[in-house]
């Protein structure tokens, strides 16, 4: 018999009404105080690996931990510490996640995006279109699941993890079935396996590569700037080239990061009118988080957020999608994962290759 891994979500059987104030907090606190020590645990440890995304790391943690409870998930003991520990575990998926992406936007300023040149803008936006549409072209093609799709595309055409998160928003809608959030789950973990794979491959290459075409500083930060996923990896790969080109790419990965919204609140429209993935239900096309992305995004171009704030809201971020990111990982299943992401491995692929090339061939032709 297969043992399925329990939702993360609040059962609907539950007709009491939610506790509010004092009550509510202490619902929550079992589970917060689990993905707290493990959010302790992950940052503490991501400067071993700092090519590494520490999301990707928090999710992995999450899965094997969640691997080692299903194991006992049949004693009716641990069965009943699990379901205290759920609705925690919600409430970090959703509002704590959607409060990173809100964050993220405080790191993002309009001037330093435009000081690109319309050049670096056409190459960025060429790339993301192309690397976007290509990839979800793909995924139906390869008869990958929608869901898992939709997050590698936006995982490789954007910023990596934050952006998969951010479209995690769209994917997990509510009134979801268990079967349903497993299957989000499972498109989570899988995208970010695959940003971390291919993007760490581009760390070795692009470089390499750059010098091999006898690329200028600019152009080879350009590249890697609108072709690399994860900051990390961008900051790694560039830095190996020069300082001029480390500049230029960081540069350039902000320009993707402002196409965050446009794409989300995108994804946000079609699932509206069409259900979203594995056909869930309606829900308005713009999420909140997206308005106080934008919001951010303003107050940090206007100059009016001190640099001790920004500073802050840079950390609070990371704690906030490394908290989130572990969250999930709970509710990875592991086995079912492994059995269905071959499909996933050549999509990843298929993207990356997508990424490199339209970003190298823009690079060539507009500068």
């Amino acid at each position: 018999m297969t043992t399925t891994r329990p939702s993360t979500e609040p059962t609907r059987h539950d007709a009491r009404p939610a506790p509010t104030g004092s009550g509510r907090a202490t619902r929550l606190a079992p589970g917060l105080a689990v993905v707290a020590v493990a959010t302790v645990v992950v940052l503490a440890g991501s400067r071993i690996v700092p090519t590494v995304s520490p999301l990707v790391v928090a999710l992995v943690l999450g899965a094997v931990v969640g691997s080692v409870v299903v194991g006992r998930a049949r004693r009716p003991r641990t069965a009943a510490r699990l379901a205290g520990l759920r609705p925690g575990i919600a409430w970090t998926t959703t509002t704590v996640l959607r409060t990173g992406v809100v964050l993220l936007g405080l790191q993002l300023s309009v001037p330093e995006v435009l000081a690109l040149g319309w050049r670096g803008l056409l190459v960025v936006t060429t790339t993301l279109v192309v690397t976007f549409a290509g990839t979800l072209a793909l995924g139906r093609l390869l008869r990958v699941p929608r869901a898992t799709s939709l997050l590698v595309a936006t995982g490789f055409s954007i910023c990596g993890a934050a952006a998969i998160s951010a479209m995690q928003g769209v994917v997990a809608r509510p009134g979801r079935t268990p079967a349903q959030v497993r299957e989000d789950d499972d498109a989570v973990a899988t995208a970010l396996a695959l940003v971390t794979v291919y993007g760490t491959l581009a760390i070795v290459a692009l470089p390499w590569l750059a010098r091999l075409l006898h690329l200028d500083d600019a152009q080879a930060g350009l590249w890697i700037g609108a072709s690399v996923q994860e900051v990390a990896q961008v900051v790694t790969a560039a830095g190996t080239v020069s300082a001029a080109a480390l500049a230029t790419a960081t540069v350039a990965k902000l320009a993707r990061v402002a196409l965050l919204a446009p794409i989300v609140t995108g994804a946000g429209l079609v699932a509206a009118r069409t259900g979203a993935p594995g056909g869930r239900t309606r829900v308005a096309p713009v999420p909140w988080f997206v308005v106080g992305f934008l919001v951010a995004v303003g107050l940090r171009s206007a100059g009016v957020v001190p640099q001790p704030v920004l500073d802050a809201g840079s950390a609070l971020m990371t704690v906030a999608f490394v908290a989130a990111m572990f969250a999930l990982g709970l509710g990875v299943d592991v086995p079912r994962l492994v059995r269905t992401g071959r499909r996933a491995l050549v999509l990843g692929a298929l993207s990356a290759a997508v990424v490199t090339t339209t970003s190298l061939a823009a690079v060539l032709l507009l500068t």
